[in-house]
């Protein structure tokens, strides 16, 4: 059994997002990698302030390129939870026959799945902005107070915004739109055993389309599942309460993931082959 875990984070975010779930896992015995998006691996406030500028170029491919190129430096194949965008890219990095077992928590709009209308509701501020697809967009306190964290007490919005949002690349939204990169084969008989996790409070990703994502994904051979956690929003990995989803998404993967975890291919000798 594989004693890695890959955390993937979504937009607005960075890989200290996960630091609880992180410390959690590690006290459990587990290594946990946690990597950045690229141009993504400095504090929130020094990225929200100073945002690097090739920033405004990243995409769905290079950032799933990445991912992929870090599980490959590993030395047996880890356990993929993502959030958000991340729970599609832990998508795409399965469909690619990499991982254990994945866990995709409240999922982002994913290619061919109908969005919620919270989905297009929540995506407009960077949709509906002209140039986005070419510029660092920044979330305001009021968006991340009423619909990316919904459930947090007002008191509460200002710490959570400061310690943990950063800009993110308009392009990234757009690449969904525009392009088939995140396309996923949902027969794939090679997938990994998969989670999807949803909220019910979820005014970003609604659990509507978790739903949706999970009848494509049930077509593929391996155990495919779905859990909803009706009273939780898009914040459900920071809200309190959210070691219930930590171990709820780490037990579920350690009793469906498949065998077979040593030795992850390089990169380099895949591209030579």
């Amino acid at each position: 059994m594989t004693k890695t875990i890959m955390l993937i984070h979504g937009a607005w975010l960075n890989a200290k997002s996960w630091e609880a779930f992180k410390a959690r896992y590690e006290a459990k015995g587990y290594t946990v990698i946690a990597p950045n998006w690229p141009y993504d691996d400095r504090d929130p406030a020094d990225l929200r302030a100073n945002p690097h500028p090739k920033l405004k170029d990243v995409g769905v491919k290079g950032i799933v390129d990445h991912l992929e190129a870090e599980i490959r430096k590993l030395p047996e194949q880890p356990i993929l939870i993502g959030h958000s965008a991340g729970g599609v890219f832990t998508q795409v990095l399965l469909d690619r026959g990499l991982g254990v077992a994945g866990v995709a928590i409240d999922p982002a709009p994913t290619t061919g799945v109908r969005l919620g209308i919270h989905a297009i509701v929540s995506a407009f501020p960077v949709l509906g902005s002209w140039g986005s697809w070419g510029r660092v967009m920044h979330m305001s306190r009021k968006f991340f107070a009423k619909r990316f964290a919904n459930t947090l007490p007002p008191e509460k919005v200002d710490y959570y915004y400061d310690r943990y949002i950063v800009p993110t690349a308009g392009k990234v939204y757009w690449d969904g739109i525009l392009t088939s990169v995140g396309k996923i084969r949902w027969d794939n008989p090679n997938r990994a055993p998969l989670l999807l996790i949803g909220g019910g409070l979820d005014l970003i990703a609604d659990a509507s389309m978790t739903k949706a994502i999970y009848d494509k994904q049930k077509r593929a051979a391996s155990q495919t599942a779905i859990k909803i956690f009706e009273d939780r929003s898009h914040w459900t990995c920071i809200d309190p309460g959210w070691g219930e989803v930590a171990d709820y998404a780490l037990d579920w993967a350690l009793r469906h993931a498949r065998s077979g975890t040593s030795n992850v291919t390089p990169l380099h000798i895949i591209k030579a082959a």
